[in-house]
């Protein structure tokens, strides 16, 4: 499902949240926490940390439709951040799961002995319904995430698609308990979004939006197809 327009997340349609509740983590495949301890300038020291997979992340541009491409969907640590928990409970009546949705680019870990290019060619299928060749996904830059617990690294691409590459609706992949969908801005809403607060945006969508802006925002604007009126001399 993709949606086109001024976005607001309140008004996607995503699955009802319910019954919220705190549980044990005894193992997880995703996060390792553990404990570091090292000497600085002859103070000993600890740190707390979480290791975690590193990621790939796309800025996507569709040139039939001139818009740029994200996606929305509910992060549970957004929305316990938001929300106050009593005796390991969230009541969802006073905090709905609206306060949860985020708005990001395509992105995915890297836990496949793959290159980075192609989880990223595979996630832009799995994610968005785009069937992007490889030559086409750029690397734009890498950089750390996380850096006071995790320290991970993120590889950012752009890819300039069409409405010819599009092969699915998306959605994510249900094994790994996503529930994804497109979103669709224009040049300039995607440029609003990125001082309104009240959008839960990432860091990685903020630095791309405004590299997009800097780089390309005015080639994209001569590629935009001709006014009708224009073309035919009216």
């Amino acid at each position: 499902m993709q949606l086109k327009g001024t976005w607001l997340l309140r008004k996607v349609i995503m699955d009802t949240i319910r019954n919220v509740r705190i549980v044990d983590c005894a193992e997880s495949i995703y996060v390792k926490p553990f404990r570091v301890q090292y000497t600085q300038n002859g103070k000993q020291r600890f740190w707390d940390l979480c290791r975690v997979h590193d990621s790939v992340a796309c800025l996507v541009y569709n040139t039939t439709r001139d818009c740029l491409l994200f996606v929305t969907q509910f992060r549970p640590a957004v929305y316990l951040n938001r929300s106050t928990i009593v005796d390991k409970a969230v009541d969802t009546d006073r905090y709905p799961g609206t306060l949860g949705l985020t708005l990001e680019l395509c992105a995915g870990i890297t836990d496949k002995n793959k290159s980075v290019e192609k989880i990223m060619q595979e996630e832009l299928e799995e994610e968005i319904g785009y069937r992007v060749p490889l030559d086409r996904i750029k690397k734009v830059t890498s950089y750390r995430s996380g850096v006071g617990t995790q320290g991970s690294k993120q590889t950012l691409f752009y890819a300039i698609v069409s409405d010819e590459d599009i092969v699915s609706s998306g959605g994510g992949c249900e094994s790994e308990n996503e529930m994804i969908k497109v979103i669709e801005l224009s040049p300039s809403e995607a440029q609003n979004i990125l001082m309104d607060e009240s959008v839960m945006r990432t860091p990685s969508l903020l630095f791309a939006v405004q590299w997009w802006m800097l780089n390309h925002a005015s080639d994209a604007l001569n590629k935009r197809p001709a006014d009708k009126n224009k073309t035919e001399g009216k």
